[in-house]
């Protein structure tokens, strides 16, 4: 189903290019700025297995997105100075910000290069856990699960299900429809349940994984310290915050906050919604980010800034750079606000 998806995405970022429509549809759907959205940024890897290689990108394709912004004359700045031109309506020059999700190790090894090159800030938001190496990153150790196995037994809507994963195409499938079961489960503790119990039976050792490829506080001080860098929140587990209560999730934005200020000595102001989509924020958690005190709160509904983006300080939309459309000719249709715009029908905000 994701593969036939990703055909269908592709297809119609190549038709807006070959068409030239992007062009024309820049002047009325390009907005005043855009926030991109990034998780990892690495060499690729070899594995034919990788379900989660939409998660990140390749050095060498951030340079180019950032090339292509320098040359349509955009500023690409913080988000602290998004937020002033937001609220100032300072609108004179489109804009754009950078930002990464999770706190991964790879953005200060790969990415941080990449910007200091062309002087461009940028934010990454962390869950406290996984700075603190006890995070449990579900889907990481869901790909190491299958790419362990032949097949693999699954209890899905309470019949065990057994699903080959002896290909990477079967693999693939695999890991779609148990990511689909996982996050339709009622609770985080009822995913993360099933999760360790697969990593017990298949020899993963989920508790390692936070520790290898997350940013520890001791790395997010030095990194942190670099001009460029904003280091915003995530909340503390990376939960669901829709399927939470109304306490626990203003918890989770309170002490997640509250832990990085008092690691890194220095205000967060900026959070990103965990998944971030339609199931995982709304304006329940819209409404607790703003009165926890941020003055920005990122989606991955995807779409550009826009005036009108200034009343919805915490429901911003994101453009996603994703591993599978690592491709330069779709640079000038992501900024110019196209494909978005057809994907939300046309709507310019996305904050219900």
């Amino acid at each position: 189903m994701k593969h036939l998806r990703n055909t269908f995405i592709r297809a119609g970022l190549e038709a807006l290019y070959y068409s030239g429509a992007h062009l024309l549809l820049r002047p009325i759907l390009a907005g005043v700025g855009a926030i991109f959205m990034l998780h990892h940024v690495r060499p690729r890897r070899d594995d034919a297995f990788q379900p989660n290689h939409h998660l990140e990108v390749e050095p060498d394709f951030l340079r180019a997105t950032l090339s292509h912004l320098r040359t349509l004359d955009v500023d690409i700045v913080s988000l602290d100075e998004a937020h002033r031109r937001l609220t100032a309506k300072d609108f004179a020059r489109r804009f754009a910000c950078f930002t990464f999700d999770d706190g991964y190790r790879d953005n200060r090894d790969f990415a941080l290069p990449v910007m200091r090159e062309f002087d461009a800030p940028l934010t990454v938001y962390v869950a406290s856990d996984f700075a603190e190496g006890r995070g449990r990153l579900w889907w990481i150790a869901l790909e190491r699960v299958i790419a362990r196995t032949q097949a693999i037994e699954v209890p899905i809507g309470g019949t065990v299900t057994r699903l080959d994963t002896s290909t990477a195409l079967a693999g693939q499938a695999a890991f779609d429809r148990m990511h689909e079961w996982l996050r339709s489960l009622p609770g985080e503790a009822d995913a993360q349940r099933e999760i360790s119990a697969l990593c017990i039976r298949y020899g993963v050792d989920e508790t390692s994984i936070a520790r290898e490829l997350c940013l520890s506080w001791a790395e997010l001080r030095s990194f942190a310290a670099d001009p460029l860098v904003t280091i915003g929140a995530h909340t503390i587990t990376h939960c669901n915050l829709a399927r939470q209560s109304e306490a626990t999730a203003s918890f989770e934005l309170a002490t997640g906050r509250a832990r990085i200020e008092d690691e890194l000595q220095r205000p967060v102001v900026h959070l990103a919604y965990p998944y971030g989509d339609r199931i995982a924020a709304g304006p329940r958690e819209f409404a607790l980010a703003r009165a926890n005190g941020f003055k920005t709160a990122v989606t991955t509904r995807p779409g550009m800034l826009f005036p009108a983006s200034a009343d919805h300080l915490t429901a911003l939309q994101r453009i996603s750079l994703n591993g599978n459309f690592q491709d330069t000719r779709i640079l000038p249709v992501l900024t110019s606000g196209a494909a978005t715009a057809v994907w939300n029908g046309f709507r310019r905000i996305d904050a219900a």
